[in-house]
């Protein structure tokens, strides 16, 4: 089982920052992917970014060039840089870990973008 749980959402401006941070506890191996989803209301969840063990990572073209994820496998954690926000990216972000046939899903944060 592994637990993750999300943090740093919150409300700015546009044009604004925020950091998200996911840290994950329990059975974690050491191959695996970690990756950030979001959903906001009537829209189908999509994947805004991944990240393998390796550190290989991918993003969506909605937010390459202006989000960065990096883990640091050290402490399980995975983080969200995400620079020049726009309201569009509002949402509620969701952590998520896989590996194998195995994934698991954090609770959430509300990120909100006002213009």
């Amino acid at each position: 089982q592994v637990q993750l749980v999300e943090s740093g959402g919150g409300l700015v401006q546009a044009g604004g920052s925020l950091r998200l941070s996911c840290a994950a506890s329990g059975s974690i191996f050491r191959l695996n992917v970690m990756a950030w989803h979001r959903q906001a209301p009537g829209k189908q969840r999509e994947l805004v970014a991944s990240i393998t063990s390796g550190g290989i990572s991918n993003y969506a073209g909605s937010v390459k060039g202006r989000f960065t994820i990096s883990r640091d496998n050290s402490k399980s954690t995975v983080y969200l840089q995400m620079n020049s926000l726009k309201p569009e990216d509002t949402a509620v972000y969701y952590c998520a870990y896989r590996s194998g046939g195995d994934e698991y899903w954090g609770q959430g944060t509300q990120v909100t973008v006002s213009s």
